[in-house]
């Protein structure tokens, strides 16, 4: 795929070298001591740009990227794609339930790449797959995709720094507290690969608010003899994230006694839902080109909507306090 930028210089970066230019603007060191060690891919008015070049008011810069498609890439498959938004830069997509985002070595087709490969391979304009909030097979919802380097470093770099603002919508057990935040540590639980836990002593910072929107009375039956037992309920609530740890949201509900219906891992009563009922409802960034403010919302999906047919997703923006 190749992205071509042009800059017209302002008085704002007068006397910037060019390398001061693309820090500026962001470009990874990497990506910069690409370009210039690389013929014919940033030019200054017309002519090639080194990085100790001053620039002057209205100097045109015209940087070329330009990338392949990675050995061993994942086998492109024609699966639909809910896509949100698409520009150059980047992709935004609704991931349904039971599509792993990468391949891995026992899930190597029928996942978020290989779709991608094929969307983007039928446009000539596949090249490394470079996902920046990546979701749980199981997890739905919206996550963002970089169409090439620059945008690539950029968004991570967002991602590091935490301002990709990121609600979810669970589907927990019992009726939680109208709103709350837990700060508890995550770490992973010994002698397990994918289990992570609470753990004072040596698990990362976490830090993960929720708000409750709908409580649904259920009842349960005895699993011996069928019997029904006393009312229970379920409470759907939005979540924001200040970190990303593995399991984050599934880990901490659990500890508070509030644990994901259908969680294979932490909670595996699969009753009235066939996977984590999680979904990835809101994604708030800047655009990494642009610096538009961009904020996307994906409804609930059909199996969690189910258990709760009344609900629309509500406007989001004054839920949590930033």
């Amino acid at each position: 795929m190749k992205r071509i930028l042009d800059y017209t210089i302002t008085n704002e970066y007068k006397n910037y070298t060019i390398r001061e230019f693309l820090t500026e603007k962001g470009y990874p060191k990497g990506l910069r001591a690409h370009l210039f060690r690389t013929e014919n891919v940033l030019f200054r008015n017309g002519d090639t740009g080194h990085s100790s070049d001053r620039l002057k008011v209205s100097d045109k810069l015209k940087i070329i990227l330009e990338e392949s498609m990675p050995e061993n890439y994942p086998a492109p498959e024609n699966i639909p794609l809910s896509i949100l938004y698409e520009d150059e830069d980047i992709l935004v997509i609704n991931k349904p339930a039971h599509m792993p985002v990468h391949p891995s070595m026992t899930h190597y087709e029928h996942t978020l790449a290989n779709a991608v490969f094929y969307y983007l391979g039928s446009k000539n304009e596949a090249g490394p797959f470079r996902c920046i909030n990546r979701l749980d097979k199981d997890t739905t919802g919206i996550t963002i995709l970089a169409k090439n380097s620059l945008s690539g470093g950029i968004l991570g770099r967002q991602m590091n720094e935490r301002k990709i603002h990121r609600t979810y919508l669970a589907i927990v057990r019992g009726i939680t507290p109208e709103s709350g935040t837990i700060t508890a540590p995550i770490g992973r639980k010994e002698g397990s690969v994918l289990e992570r836990q609470v753990d004072f002593g040596q698990g990362e910072y976490a830090c993960t608010h929720y708000r409750r929107l709908a409580v649904k009375e259920i009842f349960s039956k005895n699993t011996f003899s069928g019997e029904p037992l006393s009312p229970d309920a379920l409470s759907l609530i939005a979540l924001r994230l200040d970190t990303g740890r593995t399991h984050q949201i599934r880990v901490h509900m659990s500890y508070l006694g509030y644990p994901l219906i259908g969680d294979f891992l932490y909670y595996p009563d699969f009753s009235m839902l066939k996977r984590q009922a999680l979904h990835a409802c809101q994604l708030k960034f800047e655009h990494p080109i642009t610096k538009e403010q961009l904020c996307f919302t994906a409804p609930l999906p059909a199996d969690m909507q189910m258990l709760f047919p009344e609900f629309h997703v509500p406007d989001l923006e004054n839920l949590f306090s930033d």
